[in-house]
C-alpha cells in the first residue's frame, strides 16, 4: 500500500485492487456519461461505428469502456446567435442522433427519454442515447421551439454555452464590455426555467455565469444538473462551481457531474491553456491531468455533499486535453480501478456512475407531474 496526495485533501492509502475486482464493479454499474460532443463530427459524415481517429468516441471504445448511456450533446455554436439559423442547426443535430447514430447503429444504439428507458436499455444491452441541447440560443427565445426540442428528445438545456443570449448570462464573455449583459436572468429566462420543469426537461447551468447560476436555484422547483463542471477549489476558472455552489445546488437535490477537459481537473493545466490564459508565455506547453485528478474533483463534491449528488459528463470529442488513464470511453475501467484504490465501494462507484443521474432524472420526471 502507498499515499498518494488528491488535490486539496489530505494523504490518502492506494489500497492494493486486482484486475478481477474492477472488471466485477465495472460491469456491475450503468454508466451514464451525460455530456458527448460527438454529434458534430456524426452532423459532418463521421460514421460512429468506425474509429474516430481525430477523437474519442465511437462504438467500439464505447462497448469497451462498458458505458450504458450517453447524451449526446445538441451542440449550437455561438455564431449562430449572431448569423441566425440557430434553430435550424439544432434541428439537424438532432437528426444526426436520431439517423446516424441510433437509427444506423440500431443494433448497438436505443434512443432513450427517461430514467427508466434508460435501464430498459441496460437490460436489453444496448447503449442508450438521450440529448441536451448546449446552448440556450438554440430556441431563439421561444418557448414554442423549447417544447418543440423536448419533443424531439431534448432532455435537458445547456442555458448557455460561452456567449451571453437574450436571456441569460454566460461565464465565458463576461470580461468583454462589448456584451450586454443581464446581471442573470431576465424575465424569459426565468420563464424558460419555469417551463423546463413543467416539461420535465433539466436545467442545467454548466457555462452559466455565477450571478445566473444563483437565479436559477432561486426559480427552479425541479433539482438543477451541472452536466459538466467541476470544482473551482481544485481548478480555477469561471466555467467550475465553488463550493458554496455545489453546496447549494446539491442541497436542492442537484448533481455536479465531472468534466474530463484537462483545465476543468488541474490548475496547472488551466494555468498553461491558452483557451483560460491566452496571457501565458509563448511557446507553453500545457500538461496533461491525471486520472488521479478526476478522483480528486469527485472526492472534493462527495466530501462537501454527500455521495449521492456527483457523475460523469466527460465533454468527450468537445474538449482537446484528456486526463492520462482516462484518454476516451473506452478506458473507464481506469477509473473505477483509482476509485477503488482511493477507497470507494462498489455500491459508491454505482451511484457516480449512473446511479445519481437516475435520481435526479426521476426527481425532475417526478416534479413535471406537480
Amino acid at each position: 500500500m502507498k499515499t498518494v496526495f488528491l488535490g486539496l485533501c489530505l494523504a490518502v492509502p492506494i489500497l492494493a485492487v486486482s484486475d478481477k475486482e474492477v472488471a466485477k464493479v465495472h460491469r456491475s454499474a450503468l454508466l451514464i456519461d451525460t455530456h458527448n460532443d460527438v454529434p458534430i463530427k456524426t452532423l459532418r459524415g463521421m460514421d460512429i461505428g468506425a474509429r474516430n481517429e481525430r477523437g474519442h468516441t465511437d462504438i467500439a471504445r464505447l462497448k469497451q469502456g462498458g458505458v450504458g448511456a450517453v447524451f449526446f450533446a445538441v451542440y449550437v455554436a455561438p455564431e449562430y446567435a449572431t448569423k441566425g439559423g440557430a434553430a435550424h442547426h439544432a434541428l439537424e443535430v438532432f437528426d444526426s442522433v436520431r439517423r446516424d447514430i441510433v437509427d444506423k447503429h440500431s443494433g448497438d444504439f436505443v434512443l432513450a427519454t427517461s430514467a427508466r428507458e434508460i435501464e430498459q436499455a441496460h437490460k436489453r444491452r444496448k447503449i442508450a442515447a438521450l440529448m441536451g441541447v448546449e446552448g440556450g440560443h438554440a430556441i431563439e427565445d421561444s418557448v414554442r421551439v423549447l417544447r418543440t426540442f423536448y419533443d424531439l428528445g431534448a432532455r435537458y438545456m445547456t442555458l448557455t454555452h460561452a456567449n451571453t443570449n437574450n436571456w441569460a448570462d454566460s461565464s465565458g464573455d463576461l470580461d468583454r464590455p462589448e456584451v450586454k449583459h443581464h446581471n442573470g436572468l431576465t424575465p424569459l429566462g426565468r420563464e424558460i426555467v419555469t417551463e423546463m420543469n413543467r416539461l420535465g426537461m433539466m436545467v442545467d447551468v454548466s457555462h452559466v455565469s455565477d450571478k445566473t447560476f444563483w437565479d436559477v436555484l432561486e426559480t427552479s422547483r425541479a433539482p438543477v444538473l451541472a452536466t459538466h463542471s467541476n470544482c473551482r477549489a481544485l481548478s480555477n476558472i469561471p466555467r467550475n462551481l465553488t463550493d458554496e455552489m455545489i453546496v447549494a445546488l446539491t442541497r436542492r437535490g442537484g448533481q455536479v457531474n465531472m468534466n474530463f477537459g484537462c483545465e476543468f481537473l488541474s490548475q496547472k493545466s488551466a494555468d498553461a491553456s491558452a483557451w483560460i490564459n491566452p496571457g501565458r508565455p509563448a511557446g507553453t506547453k500545457m500538461p496533461r491531468a491525471t486520472v488521479q485528478d478526476v478522483v480528486a474533483h469527485i472526492d472534493r463534491v462527495v466530501k462537501l455533499a454527500g455521495i449521492d449528488h456527483v457523475g460523469i459528463g466527460t465533454d468527450f470529442d468537445g474538449i482537446s486535453c484528456t486526463p492520462q488513464g482516462v484518454d476516451d470511453p473506452g478506458q473507464f475501467p481506469n477509473l473505477t480501478r483509482a476509485l477503488l484504490e482511493h477507497g470507494y465501494k462498489p455500491a459508491d462507484i454505482r451511484k457516480i456512475y449512473g446511479g445519481n443521474m437516475l435520481r435526479l432524472m426521476r426527481a425532475v420526471e417526478q416534479a413535471r407531474q406537480r
